[in-house]
């Protein structure tokens, strides 16, 4: 029963592999690029997504998959460059983009479609280096206090989770958000994605990151709620993007380390 189950399973996911690589249908132009282009919104304000070139043109992981995407398409590519991941799902659910990169979250599932994940990246802490705080089980108490980047996903996460400690928000917003109210206002801790408070703590020796997360963010392609044709091309499209290899030499040229996420996943 159980091979039968995985066969079927392949079956259906080779087909929608090959519906993607035929010409996309009227309702999936229509939903992705209802202006004639694909607009897509690009967050700067995480760098493990993508980058500025020394030119200010956008680089890196999430550019290359909109360009792709378009390119299948057979229309041009605007990429709308924004600063913080809240930006970018309000630019998505208001209509002023097609496709956003995002991180899967229930409270954004309302408004926004997710293809599966293509990245995965943790959610975890800065501390000072000398912080009784050792690793992010030992955040969640009472009296302590947390920078992040407000509308994030590791501020929804935790805003979610935490049953003691506060949250101070950064309305500016951004991967490494955390840090400037952290830093201003002596809080305890700054949440943030691990590779930009990596490169933040190796160039300020009096701070260190946890070992451990709080948070696996899967990182995936947003469309608007209710396009169901584009949804789907976008789903099959991630899942082609990531078995032929496109993401992980993405990520490799714009020098990221991490990890591409699993088939389905």
């Amino acid at each position: 029963m159980l091979m039968r189950l995985v066969a079927a399973a392949a079956v259906v996911l080779a087909s929608t592999l090959a519906a993607v690589a035929q010409a996309p249908s009227p309702e999936v132009l229509k939903d992705l690029a209802p202006t004639g282009k694909l607009r897509a919104a690009i967050n700067f304000g995480n760098g493990v997504l993508a980058q500025k070139g020394p030119n200010g043109e956008a680089r890196g992981v999430t550019p290359e998959l909109a360009a792709a995407l378009a390119k299948k398409l057979g229309v041009p590519v605007e990429l709308v460059p924004l600063q913080a991941a809240g930006k970018a799902f309000e630019a998505l659910s208001s209509g002023n983009v097609d496709i956003a990169f995002i991180a899967i979250e229930e409270k954004r599932a309302a408004q926004v479609d997710f293809s599966p994940p293509y990245v995965l990246i943790q959610g975890t802490y800065l501390v000072l280096k000398d912080s009784p705080l050792k690793d992010v089980g030992d955040v969640d108490k009472d009296g302590v206090r947390i920078g992040v980047g407000l509308a994030s996903v590791y501020d929804l996460y935790l805003t979610r989770t935490l049953k003691h400690a506060t949250l101070v928000r950064n309305t500016v917003g951004g991967a490494a958000a955390g840090i400037p109210p952290f830093r201003e206002q002596h809080l305890d801790a700054a949440a943030g994605v691990r590779e930009p408070l990596d490169a933040y703590a190796k160039e300020h020796a009096d701070v260190r990151v946890m070992p451990g997360h709080f948070e696996e963010i899967r990182q995936a392609m947003g469309t608007q709620k209710g396009h169901a044709a584009g949804a789907a091309y976008v789903r099959a499209f991630i899942e082609e993007m990531k078995a032929n290899g496109f993401v992980a030499d993405a990520l490799k040229r714009s020098g990221q380390t991490a990890p591409v996420a699993p088939k389905g996943g």
